[in-house]
């Protein structure tokens, strides 16, 4: 079955150390299918002069040219035609553009594996049936972004009684409804089952404020959970540290600090990143990260604040293995973690704007385009 699969199919999720070869292997197989099946992503590595014989090492991976999620919201790249992609997603949108990937079969049954090896480990599975409060959208057919396929799909972990929506679909689109929250709050907190909270870190802590500027407390029952993701997008100025959001999760729904949690992921890179009860987020066998000097565009050692490059061999439809967010991270030591996880853990730092930065993209779109591709 490959690589791929022996990666994919790993007993410990977290043996990064375990994996180092098998990581190489199957990044080197999957740049190579990329080479041979994508005439643009063939331009750009040829262009660097890289050829994907060249990753034999972990060392290697750091000179495999990378994409940035800015080129990816302006380029469509795809190594497999659309009707292979059974399911496909976009980003969130920046000024109205949107990276957009696709997951071939092997790539559907490869994240499916991940994700059900990390919600085992971290004992997010349960049979016990949950209300859920959805702090995201509503499905809708118009809207196809990751992060509402993601929240909404979090909620087959366990039988949903009851799903309840903050941004909710109407005549003239999304809008949000705290009033519906709160009446399903309301019967959640009279529930003999837990409720899990689902969504955008922003609008969970909005549902706090409100609840607070009206004088209402909802405790719910024992075992109830707020699984966080998507990060705070646009109100991201409205941020508040982790004590604060954690003390008003206990003083609105007495929901403890270890029952509150956070995932990491982006659409260009769709690994599950999934925090540990000191609320780190270790790095999967699935991928690896590099953190990368803002100037120079080089390997920076742990403890070193720069941009996060984020590797997966996940996917055939899209050539994401190598992805250049906008962020600014720090990888530490896993040893420095009190959880017991020895893989290493990311720390986001904030966000940068990247047209001032000059990367392989960028250089990789001007050769495009001196290719009439």
């Amino acid at each position: 079955m490959g690589d791929r699969y022996r990666l994919f199919t790993w007993k410990d999720p977290y043996d990064t150390a375990g994996t180092e070869d098998l990581f190489v292997s199957a990044m080197r197989d999957n740049c190579a299918f990329h080479y041979a099946h994508c005439p643009e992503y063939r331009a750009i590595l040829d262009g660097f002069g890289f050829r994907p014989e060249q990753l034999q090492s972990p060392e290697d991976l750091g000179d495999l040219p990378f994409l940035t999620t800015l080129y990816l919201k302006s380029h469509q790249l795809f190594s497999l035609p659309r009707s292979r992609m059974l399911i496909r997603a976009t980003s969130s949108g920046t000024r109205g553009k949107k990276s957009e990937i696709g997951f071939e079969a092997g790539g559907l049954w490869a994240g499916f594996h991940m994700v059900l090896r990390i919600l085992r480990y971290h004992h997010f599975l349960s049979p016990v049936p949950t209300n859920y409060l959805i702090l995201g959208y509503q499905p809708h057919k118009s809207n196809q972004t990751a992060v509402a396929k993601t929240a909404t799909g979090y909620t087959y972990i366990t039988p949903a009684i009851h799903r309840e929506y903050a941004l909710k679909y109407g005549k003239d689109g999304y809008y949000v409804d705290f009033d519906g929250l709160i009446r399903a709050l309301e019967r959640y907190s009279r529930s003999r089952f837990p409720t899990r909270f689902m969504g955008f870190p922003s609008y969970t802590y909005f549902l706090m404020e409100e609840l607070e500027r009206r004088g209402l407390r909802y405790p719910l029952p024992k075992g109830s959970k707020i699984f966080l993701g998507g990060g705070w997008k646009q109100f991201y100025r409205e941020r508040v540290d982790k004590e604060t959001f954690y003390a008003k999760a206990w003083d609105r729904f007495a929901i403890p600090e270890e029952h509150v949690y956070e995932s990491f992921g982006a659409v260009e890179h769709p690994i599950y990143y999934a925090d540990c009860r000191a609320h780190h987020f270790h790095v999967p066998v699935y991928s690896r990260v590099i953190i990368r000097d803002v100037r120079t565009l080089e390997p920076v050692p742990h403890g070193t604040v720069g941009l996060v490059n984020l590797l997966t061999p996940m996917l055939k439809s899209v050539p994401v293995l190598s992805i250049m967010t906008d962020d600014l991270g720090v990888l530490h030591d896993g040893e420095s973690c009190p959880c017991g996880v020895k893989s290493p853990w990311l720390e986001i730092i904030g966000r940068v704007g990247m047209a001032d930065i000059k990367t392989c993209a960028a250089g990789a779109d001007e050769l495009r385009k001196g290719m009439g591709l």
